[in-house]
């Protein structure tokens, strides 16, 4: 493959994208994004460009505008189809036009056309967006700035002739700069900020530390996702934020009223979160397709993401509870199950599925999830047993609002639990699929280890469920709410749940109200309530008002393709909702349009695509990829041409490397795979190896009298509290159910056994420490 110096697409052609400026300004859990991006001709003919990237799928779109030498043009928010003709028109005309669009199809990707832009100039072209920052397990908030947008798979039954082309080319070599900075500010001090990426101290503003800076160290390779993890004090504090609204706006409409924002941080009782089911069908969905044949990250030792997952489906299996039911499915173009339907949970079936999964690959093509939902679905529930959906996958689907449908109107059947694997995962999809089916949703990048994310999901699944969650509203007279949120449907212990709600009317004697949390939680009533201030002090801004509008219009949108009749009436109320709020939807763009000479453009633009990073970690064939995308294209005939290629990727082979030695087998993961489904271990050969002790010096030391079994058992809590307690995210539940069999044998030398462990592996761990 010819290596071309310069900046440049896939294609050997110029790329007009030169650098992108971001600035990330943070209040609390919110954080409003503007990003910069500066294009600049430098051919001899006018030319445009094309670039298709990934945004968060939460996220509110809210303005448009660009700078042409001394001129900025901002953009206005219209019905999209209109857009694309006054576009369209702009560019027949002579002038130069900019429009952003939401993709039809995944609502975590958007197009950007720069058009006619002349040779010799430049256009800086600036976007703004407001997005929640997520709550991870170690109670840090996540900001997550996208960059790889790896390309998805369409499945066959969807229409290619009006899917856009994504570029991807390997990650670091993409043909543009990065800089990023961030200025934070809590009501919380902000104790830390770390990242994936190299960062430049952080520097505090005032001597409480509430406000600080930090930016990315210069010369910054975007070659993946940039993610900054921000830990605030007391981070799980309820808050309350109530926004006033536009005096400009109209009477009546969301963005005149004010808005609450609640956060909400439901502590369950000790005796619930050590309360854990011994019931329930736990279905695990593993992507098979071919891209999860790609290493995790790009560092030493980074394991392929199939191989990831085949580590994790083994804690899980030896995790489940006895009498519980479970299947495994793996798909990709087509999709396969290990058992006809959920077998119940016991040494042969465990036995079963381990080996199946030692077969596991990447093999299965493309990335079809829809297929296998509906097949799970068909299945009847098992009585008593609650289902619990866990699904993997780097989450390169064509089709997100198809499958995320599917999952809303199959919503009170199950529980889901999903998770995002490596960069480039739709967020849309991830966060999605656990919205719409009262779940939680994780993201593993860069070289976080999948299992402690995947274990932590199962203690929720574990949990008891809450039920008859209510929200009741304490206002005083004269003063109405309306939700924006979808209802509450799960809560989890201590993780946050937001709320937004929409206040109307006022009651000048009465400055404040609450809000109460209620719902059952093992037969036991429990209640959340929050204070809040009806009368916000000083300029607020509309930054809740337009997450709540996003929030809203998300709702609706999934109303509307559900809708029959009803539909139109649907898409007139979610325009009016996005032309009043700003905040772009499916039905709408933004749209600038900046006269020129007025010139009619000679012959056809060029066409120039802007290439994203892609993870093509580990992949024989990985220089290059086009492959279609969930974009209508319109406005660009010369492409279409690419929408009719196979679903799969277009790679260009380059000679194959070397395979890297293998590296050790994990001793944590030898010992887990020992145990019997019961909780157990047996004392055998392959024990003492693991423990690097001889048969004879086990049996030596055991005490006599003592079942073999029970004696391999207590070695087994000893080896793990002993030698890695650094892992107990991943292996509780495994010690768990060995301590539960050994209390089950009622045997009364559990003391002999742990000392004379302890003496046999060189530690000094007290009985209770292991759960005994």
């Amino acid at each position: 493959m010819v290596r071309c110096c310069g900046l440049v697409t896939v294609k050997n052609e110029p790329v007009p994208l030169k650098s992108v400026e971001v600035d990330v300004h943070v209040q609390g859990h919110v954080a409003t994004v503007t990003s910069t991006l500066l294009y600049v001709n430098g051919e001899e003919r006018p030319l445009e460009a094309v670039f298709v990237f990934p945004l968060p799928g939460e996220c509110a779109v809210c303005h448009l505008s660009a700078k042409i030498g001394d001129t900025e043009v901002v953009a206005k928010l219209q019905d999209k189809q209109k857009a694309r003709e006054e576009y369209d028109d702009a560019l027949s005309s002579g002038h130069q036009a900019f429009l952003l669009e939401e993709s039809d199809q995944s609502p975590d990707v958007f197009q950007l056309n720069v058009g006619s832009l002349p040779p010799g100039e430049s256009a800086a072209i600036t976007l703004v967006y407001i997005s929640e920052l997520d709550m991870q397990a170690d109670d840090a908030l996540r900001f997550c700035l996208p960059a790889v947008l790896n390309p998805r798979y369409t499945p066959q039954d969807m229409d290619r002739s009006q899917m856009a082309t994504v570029t991807s080319v390997p990650a670091g070599t993409v043909p543009y700069t990065l800089a990023l900075s961030a200025h934070l500010s809590s009501p919380q001090p902000i104790s830390k900020v770390e990242s994936n990426c190299d960062l430049e101290p952080l520097a505090y503003l005032n001597p409480d530390k509430t406000q600080a800076t930090v930016s990315l160290s210069p010369g910054h390779l975007f070659d993946r996702d940039v993610e900054l993890l921000l830990y605030y004090h007391d981070a799980h504090k309820p808050t309350a934020i109530v926004e006033a609204g536009l005096d400009t706006a109209e009477p009546g409409s969301l963005m005149r009223d004010p808005v609450v924002l609640l956060s909400i941080y439901p502590e369950f009782p000790a005796a619930v979160t050590s309360s854990l089911s011994t019931c329930g069908e736990f279905i695990f969905v593993v992507d098979r397709s071919g891209s999860m044949d790609c290493a995790m990250h790009s560092g030493k030792d980074a394991k392929m993401r199939i191989e990831s997952a085949k580590d994790t489906l083994l804690l899980l299996l030896k995790s489940l509870p006895m009498g519980c039911y479970f299947n495994i499915y793996g798909f990709g173009s087509r999709y396969e199950h290990f058992f006809p339907k959920s077998v119940e949970y016991n040494q042969k079936t465990m036995d079963d599925a381990l080996e199946k999964v030692k077969g596991m690959r990447a093999d299965m093509g493309g990335t079809e999830i829809l297929q296998p939902l509906k097949h799970i679905y068909s299945q009847p529930c098992i009585p008593s047993h609650p289902r619990q959906l866990f699904i993997f996958t780097d989450g390169e689907v064509g089709n997100t609002k198809q499958v995320l449908d599917l999952v809303k109107i199959n919503g009170n059947s199950h529980r889901c639990f999903s998770f995002g694997i490596g960069q480039g995962a739709s967020t849309a999809l991830i966060t999605g699929l656990a919205k719409e089916a009262s779940g939680h949703a994780q993201f593993i990048t860069g070289t976080d280890r999948m299992q402690p994310k995947v274990m932590q999901s199962l203690r929720y699944a574990l949990q008891p469920a809450v039920k008859d969650i209510s929200v009741h509203w304490n206002l005083p007279d004269g003063v109405s709410v309306t939700t924006l949120s979808p209802p509450l449907k799960v809560l989890f212990h201590g993780q946050r749940a937001l709320l937004y709600a929409q206040l109307k009317g006022e009651n000048a004697a009465i400055p404040e109200g609450s809000v109460t949390i209620q719902y059952n939680l093992l037969e036991e009533t429990v209640k959340n309530q929050l204070s809040f201030c009806l009368r916000p002090t000083g300029e607020t801004g509309v930054t809740l008002h337009r997450l709540g509008a996003r929030t809203l219009i998300r709702s609706l949108e999934m109303e509307e393709r559900a809708a029959g009749p009803e539909a139109k009436a649907l898409r007139e109320k979610l325009l009016q909702l996005s032309l009043q709020s700003g905040v772009s939807c499916t039905h709408t763009a933004f749209i600038a349009i900046h006269k020129g000479s007025g010139q009619t453009v000679q012959g056809p633009l060029l066409h120039r695509t802007v290439p994203t990073p892609g993870m093509f970690f580990g992949a024989p064939m990985a220089l290059c990829c086009s492959m279609p995308m969930t974009m209508p294209m319109a406005r660009m005939a010369p492409m279409r041409k690419m929408a009719n290629m196979a679903p799969m990727a277009r790679m260009a082979a380059v000679p194959a490397m070397p395979p890297e030695p293998e590296s050790p087998p994990d001793p944590l993961l030898q010992l887990i795979s020992l145990q019997k489904a019961s909780g157990s271990w047996e004392m055998e050969s392959s024990m003492a190896k693991m423990l690097k002790k001889t048969d004879d010096e086990l049996d030596k030391l055991m005490p006599v009298g003592v079942d073999k079994a029970v004696w391999a058992t207590v070695l087994a809590l000893i080896w793990l509290y002993g030698f890695r307690l650094d892992a107990r995210d991943e292996w509780q539940f495994v010690a768990m159910k060995a301590a539960s069999w050994i209390q089950a044998q009622k045997v009364d030398c559990v003391s002999q056994c742990v000392q004379a462990g302890n003496a046999l592996l060189g530690c000094l761990l007290q009985q209770k420490t292991l759960g005994l």
